[in-house]
């Protein structure tokens, strides 16, 4: 069912969503490797997005060596081998177990952040993005653009982030961490005109926790203060929903 331009398909439980983001996911990228020698992607890295990894490493028919994968997001400050890092969580679910041309991840000890992120923005240019797969925070968010620092005309790909109250409980509430003291302050993020310029969006949203961005996301205005309701202004863009998650919008999103 369509809202403005953005599909939004709400089923019965996670596994039936995972299963069906995995299939559309897989079925974009055979179609590009069909047209392409290569591909670009970028991966949005959390607990929400894992019934839709389990089956994309499922999926047949895909030349992974011909596909190249960025992160969208990372904490500033935390170590390489900080369970709690995105890039880590990517290695485990999906990175470590394909066969990718290239891995390209931000450097969450970069000495400096900022210059870490100009590095990072060179990747993207270089290679630019075919596929999003991406997720909404609890406030709206997507990757790290919360509310207070989201610009849908942003100047920069890749930018430095202080994080809101609302993302860095979430942390918590993901079991990310034990308690917000322990969630870092500072992140680096793939901005929204860089993320929503790609041709293919797929978004997989879980969750009560996420019923009420959900719901601002399809029914609300198209406004910064929802970074994700931006999706509702591009083509070929998907939402993934679950019962829970999509618990406050009108009957006819569910499949």
């Amino acid at each position: 069912m369509l809202k403005d331009r953005l599909d939004v398909r709400i089923y019965e439980n996670r596994t039936l969503m995972g299963e069906a983001a995995a299939k559309d996911i897989a079925s974009a990228m055979r179609k590009l490797l069909a047209e392409k020698e290569e591909i670009n992607m970028i991966f949005a890295a959390a607990p929400s997005q894992l019934d839709m990894l389990v089956s994309l490493c499922e999926a047949e028919g895909i030349a992974w060596k011909r596909v190249n994968a960025f992160h969208m997001d990372e904490y500033v400050g935390i170590t390489h081998d900080a369970p709690q890092g995105f890039a880590n969580f990517l290695k485990r679910y999906l990175f470590d177990k394909k066969p990718f041309k290239s891995v390209n991840l931000l450097n969450c000890e970069a000495g400096d952040a900022a210059e870490e992120c100009l590095r990072y923005e060179a990747l993207l240019k270089a290679y630019p993005t075919d596929i999003v797969c991406l997720g909404i925070g609890e406030n709206g968010h997507i990757a790290f653009n919360d509310p207070h620092v989201a610009k849908f005309d942003d100047p920069k790909m890749v930018k430095v982030v202080d994080l809101d109250e609302k993302c860095r409980n979430q942390q918590v509430n993901d079991g990310c961490f034990a308690k917000i003291d322990e969630v870092p302050r500072y992140a680096m993020t793939v901005t929204i005109p860089a993320l929503v310029k790609a041709p293919y969006l797929f978004c997989v949203v879980p969750a009560a926790t996420k019923a009420d961005a959900v719901y601002k996301t399809v029914m609300g205005e198209i406004t910064e203060a929802c970074p994700a309701s931006i999706l509702r202004t591009r083509e070929n863009a998907v939402l993934y929903g679950d019962s829970a998650s999509g618990a406050r919008l009108p009957e006819e999103y569910r499949v």
